[in-house]
Formats: C-alpha cells, sequence, structure tokens
C-alpha cells in the first residue's frame, strides 16, 4: 500500500504536513500514546488529538489504531513514520546545537503556590534552580486562591486538586498524605475515634466541628468530627503548637520531616482529601506556555521523583 494524496486534497496537505506537523507525529509514534506525547510535548490531549485529526483527514488516510489501551500505526501510519522520524532527528539536532545557550535560563517567573507547599517544599527547590541559573528570578504568590494563569500572568501554578481545568496542561508531581502529629514522645493512639478526645490543631475556618473520613492501609473507613481547639492559616504556627504538646496537628506529610520534633499519632491512617492526594503541576498549552517554566516543572520531578510514597 502506497501513501498517496489526491489532487484535490494536496493543498490541505500541504499545510498539515509541514514540518512541525511531522515532528509531532513522530513524537507522538515514538511515545505510543497521545496523552504521554501531550504531557511530553506540553500541549493539552485535546489538542495533540485535534493535530493528528487534522492530518489524517488532510491524507485521507489513518495513521494510528486506536483502542482504549494502546495506541500503535496503521500501514500508512508506519510509511509515513519514516518520512516523519527524519524530520524529527534533524530538529533534535539543531536543538542540541542550540543547547548551551538555551540552557543559560533568564527573565521572571510568576510561580503560585498553596503557603504550606510554597514554603516547605518548593522553596527549597527554586533556591537550587536558581543555583544553576543565576539570571532567573522569580516572583512568588504563595497563597489559598485559585488563580488564572493567563488572566493573571502566572507561568505555573502548584495546586492539590482533583478537577484541574480542562484548558491547561497538568502533570502529577507530587504524592502526599494528611496525617495526625504530636509532640515527639507521645504514644501512638488506638484509632482516629480517639483524636475526638484531644485538643486538635485545624488549618483554614473550622469554629463548627469539621467532619471528614479516616481512610486506613488495610481499607477501613471511619467517618469523624472533630472540633478544632485552634485553627488558622498558619500552619506553621500550628505545628509548632504541636511540637510543644498543645495539641494533634492535622498536616501533610511534606510539612514534617522526620527532624521535626513530631511523631504519626495515626500509624498507617490518612485523612481522606477532597482535592485528592497529589500536588499538580499546572502550566499553559504551547506557544502560551513559558519554556522556562517547562524546564523547572523537569527539574522539579527529577528531584521529588524519589519522594517516598505516602501509603
Amino acid at each position: 500500500m502506497k501513501l498517496t494524496i489526491s489532487r484535490s486534497r494536496r493543498t490541505a496537505a500541504d499545510q498539515a504536513l509541514d514540518a512541525n506537523a511531522l515532528e509531532l507525529f513522530a513524537r507522538i509514534a515514538q511515545a505510543g500514546s497521545f496523552a504521554r506525547a501531550a504531557r511530553e510535548l506540553g500541549l493539552t490531549r485535546a489538542a495533540v488529538s485535534r493535530r493528528v485529526a487534522a492530518i489524517e483527514a488532510a491524507v485521507g488516510l489513518a495513521l494510528f489504531a486506536r483502542s482504549t489501551r494502546s495506541l500503535s500505526l496503521t500501514e500508512a501510519g508506519r510509511r509515513l513514520h519514516a518520512r516523519a522520524r527524519t524530520v524529527l532527528e534533524a530538529a533534535e539536532g539543531a536543538r542540541l546545537a542550540l543547547r548551551s545557550e538555551r540552557d543559560m535560563l533568564g527573565g521572571t517567573l510568576r510561580i503560585s503556590a498553596a503557603p504550606v507547599f510554597g514554603v516547605h517544599v518548593l522553596a527549597p527547590l527554586l533556591a537550587r534552580f536558581q543555583t544553576l541559573h543565576p539570571a532567573l528570578r522569580y516572583e512568588l504568590m504563595f497563597t489559598y486562591r485559585k488563580v488564572d494563569l493567563l488572566r493573571e500572568g502566572v507561568d505555573i501554578a502548584f495546586r492539590a486538586t482533583a478537577r484541574p481545568p480542562e484548558d491547561w496542561v497538568v502533570q502529577p508531581l507530587l504524592r502526599y498524605a494528611v496525617r495526625a502529629y504530636g509532640a515527639s514522645g507521645r504514644a501512638p493512639l488506638a484509632g482516629p475515634l480517639a483524636l475526638a478526645e484531644l485538643p486538635c490543631l485545624l488549618v483554614g475556618q473550622h469554629e463548627e466541628p469539621s467532619a471528614g473520613f479516616w481512610l486506613s492501609e488495610s481499607g477501613e473507613r471511619v467517618e469523624l468530627s472533630l472540633q478544632a481547639s485552634a485553627w488558622g492559616n498558619d500552619l506553621d504556627a500550628l505545628l509548632m503548637m504541636a511540637r510543644h504538646g498543645e495539641g494533634v496537628v492535622l498536616s501533610p506529610d511534606f510539612c514534617v520531616p522526620p527532624d521535626a520534633g513530631l511523631v504519626d499519632l495515626l500509624p498507617g491512617w490518612r485523612l481522606a482529601v477532597q482535592e485528592g492526594e497529589w500536588i499538580q503541576a499546572l502550566t499553559l498549552p504551547m506557544p502560551a506556555g513559558s519554556e522556562t517554566a517547562r524546564a523547572l516543572l523537569r527539574f522539579l520531578r527529577e528531584v521529588l521523583a524519589d519522594s517516598p510514597s505516602p501509603d
């Protein structure tokens, strides 16, 4: 079977099969899935699907065989891939030649994150990244408010969210768990229900009792309502109170390093979090997304890849 393009489609095909389209096609074939290719390219999955559909419509042939679990090339796709791979290799060679210049990142990155993640995880890593790129500057927006990346000119946002905006590129960055911590030396509790008898230190507004679910590694589920003895938006202050024996603080595990003077009072249990159990990195799709933001994200993924699972 030969890959041919009818005369009536030639103009559209010339537009659809430019160098950028051929490189995109080769990268999707190399990635083996639209979702993985989208993450690697800084695009949404919908954008990748639309580009592939445009190419297939222009040539009048299916290039990918799709199923719910796999993506493979058709015969026509394999023929095109042989040519597209040449374009991809040429493009990568050109990028390699310019790498030394590109690696000297500069400019200003606008970054948004929740304060607990920004202070305890992000800030030290930003300092390390800036050491590698001294011309780089940061504008930090550590807030619990959800920001609009496009409207507010934010390059990258870090959120715990189970429902990220569809038009943004989303990558899971750090898995975490919310646990119950008390001062070192305190004995573990018999179970989540024991928390109701202790002073609890909670982030947020908790003038009224706060209900939630606790989950165990064995699959148990306990519903519990807690009355806070102290609450607010400053987790560090609540951690300090717990360290001095003033109560039990519910905190993400990434805020409590081994030398924090706190111990997990409910080993094997975690609080169910409505926003999900991952800190997600959100960036705008190309071309609006910042290349410097994507470089920072690659660095963070590498550093956090060895972070222990909360389970």
